[in-house]
């Protein structure tokens, strides 16, 4: 379907975190066996053993107010990272292109403030694409930001990708910025790096962002995710990266990140982080030194999940349409013929103790009323092999 000014969702009936949303689905309905959570995409995996000693290195740092944009160690490292892990046009330039972030969770939500304000005058209401299902803070970002968020779906007819053909000129007048997970939350779809090209240059043409939020870039089973800073041109026009280390190296806790890209938005964003969101440690700034420049540890991260894959492979086998996703560490079932997203969550948790997120609550209501994650749930595959096992034996078993 073309996605036109007619197409524009109607007024969102529950805008609330998916995980708040659950909490009242489930109630106080006891869960049928020992709870196991997969419900949070929190990585369980063991913390890297360099980080406690790196720490301690650097207590006395606690001591005093960290700059805004991230010290210069640490934008050098990404830069290197960046460099070692894509194939640039060019090497970016640590200290004007890479700002540090509190979790790239933080720096998406702001991003949409930051995109609004460069944007300019927009014909009619600024508007912010949104891939659905999505990640909560880019719609919340759009909201806080006074921008429409147009939800464009991302359903297994087109690859669970927004599809870019479908955007009129309207559209694209009024936008300001468009997120783009790859690989995607939830359904792991990977964007090739073609169609990374053909939303670069629409950025380009119609003046908007291009937000590509990459933080499960280095959890996959073949080829490397292609970035979209690879496809941006030699000033990165209108793209910005966002990654973090919560999922590359299992550290959620430590709250760091970064954002990369076109310094005609870098600025700005600074401008705004400084005004509105906390430093980053320097400890952890440090810690995150040393991460970027340690592949030894995200390979064995990487080795973790892919074993988990392949327990849901012999397990899940050919039921509620599996097909191994390309990248990220989550199962996106389909649950339509269990009678449904929201049905299937609480079955699972008062029959087998399973906490999982109803494909519905990560996703909203287009304008003719269907939701593109009705019918799945959302399988979050952080815990450790045997656990993960128990899981999904029990899910089968309730779930038929």
């Amino acid at each position: 379907m073309t996605v036109t000014e007619r197409a524009t969702p109607a007024r969102v009936p529950d805008a609330r975190s998916p995980f708040m949303r659950l909490a009242d689905l489930l109630g106080d309905t006891p869960p049928g066996m020992p709870a196991i959570n997969l419900a949070v995409g929190e990585p369980q995996h063991p913390v890297p053993p360099f980080v406690a000693p790196v720490l301690a290195q650097h207590t006395a740092a606690f001591g005093r107010y960290p700059g805004n944009a991230g010290t210069d160690g640490f934008r050098q490292a990404v830069a290197g990272w960046l460099g070692r892990r894509y194939r640039l046009p060019r090497p970016i330039a640590p200290l004007t292109e890479i700002l540090v972030l509190g979790g790239s969770r933080e720096g998406l939500f702001l991003a949409a403030i930051a995109a609004k304000r460069l944007a300019g005058e927009r014909p009619g209401k600024p508007a912010i694409l949104v891939p659905n299902p999505f990640y909560a803070p880019y719609s919340a970002g759009a909201v806080a930001a006074e921008c429409e968020p147009v939800y464009l779906p991302a359903t297994a007819q087109n690859g669970f990708l927004p599809d870019l053909d479908a955007l009129d000129e309207p559209l694209l007048a009024r936008t300001v910025a468009f997120y783009l997970a790859s690989p995607a939350n939830p359904q792991g779809s990977v964007a090739s790096r073609d169609y990374l090209a053909s939303a670069a240059r629409l950025a380009q043409q119609h003046g908007f962002m291009l937000f590509a939020d990459e933080c499960y870039s280095e959890i996959y089973w073949k080829e490397p995710p292609a970035g979209a800073l690879e496809v941006a041109g030699n000033d990165f026009a209108n793209v910005a990266v966002f990654n973090s280390l919560s999922k590359r190296s299992s550290l959620p806790g430590l709250r760091i990140g970064f954002v990369a890209g076109d310094k005609r938005f870098i600025k700005p964003f600074l401008d705004l982080r400084a005004v509105s969101a906390p430093q980053v440690p320097v400890p952890a700034q440090e810690v995150a030194i040393h991460a970027y420049n340690d592949e030894a540890h995200v390979e064995e991260n990487r080795a973790l999940y892919r074993a988990k894959f392949d327990l849901a492979d012999q397990i899940i086998g050919n039921r509620y349409g599996y097909q191994r996703p390309p990248g990220g560490f989550f199962l996106w079932l389909d649950v339509s013929q269990q009678g449904g997203s929201e049905a299937a969550a609480l079955k699972l948790w008062k029959e087998a103790g399973v906490r999982v997120v109803p494909g519905s609550y990560a996703a909203r209501p287009q304008a003719d009323g269907s939701n593109p994650g009705e019918g799945y749930i959302r399988v979050a595959m952080v815990q450790d092999r045997a656990t993960t096992a128990e899981a999904l034996h029990r899910m089968v078993k309730v779930l038929g």
